[in-house]
């Protein structure tokens, strides 16, 4: 099965095994395909065992998800591709997720819709299942049941599986670099919107994908768990979108709920709870300093 014309992939390595080399290389029949490496150890494709038919590129440092996909984009471009198609080296998507989401992108820009990206549903067994898509609310996030035919207008998209409208690449500006990895996605989704483009969610397909490391189950609730360092930068960059005027207040008003609230939950429940109440607490500290890049 071959992909859709003009699309591109971008695939981010980072220390990647063997399994996450041939999910790269499924890939190599659907579009022109850029693998990204911020491994800190740089080796060549053919040490992976990459297909030859793959763009990589080895940064020999960890440059942050934004930056890699940016590079991923640039090189899309460049290839004369009008859309990507974006995965961690994790994903595992369909031939149907392949070929069918370039082309739901298409069938909108077709109908004069400004759309700046569209994306599957994703499926997390260990979180529950099919997760919602999602809508700002004040102090809660609206969950929308992907269900139906048509696409739905969503406020933001994970990157893993989107498919992104390379014609308004430039209009809306490359994803930021200083945010490094966490929301990424949605500053770049909400910059978007603010200039016009919709971000949809395709409610009749799916990405398997793991979010974070193992959940954590607390009074029969489930939460994704992360690393101390990757809480430092949800907590730093949360604070630094509170603090730009174009993040729509209805977001604000759920992450300053939602604060106290995961401080407590890694100091009481994650392990070593000092290091993981430590990067949170240093994160919330370096947002509001304006200290940006890697920790």
């Amino acid at each position: 099965m071959t992909g859709h014309q003009g699309t591109g992939i971008v695939v981010v390595f980072y220390r990647p095994d063997g399994e996450c080399v041939r999910n790269a290389n499924r890939l190599v029949g659907f579009g022109c395909c850029v693998v990204i490496d911020n491994t800190e150890e740089a080796r060549s494709a053919s040490e992976l065992g990459l297909d030859d038919r793959i763009v990589y590129v080895p940064n020999g440092q960890n440059r942050g998800i934004a930056t890699a996909i940016n590079q991923g984009i640039e090189r899309l471009i460049a290839a004369k591709c009008t859309t990507a198609l974006l995965f961690d080296q994790d994903s595992d998507p369909s031939p149907e997720l392949l070929t069918r989401l370039p082309r739901l992108l298409e069938v909108e820009l077709r109908k004069g819709g400004r759309v700046a990206v569209i994306g599957p549903a994703y499926e997390d067994s260990r979180l529950g299942g099919v997760a919602p898509f999602v809508r700002f609310g004040c102090l809660k996030l609206r969950r929308i049941q992907p269900t139906g035919f048509e696409p739905i207008e969503v406020d933001f998209l994970i990157t893993s599986g989107s498919c992104l409208n390379l014609a308004a690449w430039r209009d809306i500006g490359p994803m930021e670099d200083t945010l490094f990895i966490d929301f990424v996605d949605l500053e770049w989704c909400v910059r978007a919107r603010s200039k016009g483009y919709a971000v949809l969610g395709a409610p009749t397909l799916r990405l398997v994908h793991a979010l974070g490391g193992e959940p954590l189950r607390i009074f029969g609730r489930t939460y994704p768990s992360h690393s101390p360092v990757r809480h430092y930068y949800m907590f730093r960059n949360a604070v630094a979108l509170v603090k730009r005027s174009y993040i729509p207040w209805s977001w604000k008003s759920t992450e300053l709920v939602k604060f106290p609230v995961r401080l407590v939950l890694y100091a009481l429940f994650m392990r070593p709870r000092g290091s993981h109440l430590h990067m949170a607490i240093l994160g919330i500290w370096h947002g509001l300093t304006g200290r940006t890049g890697e920790l």
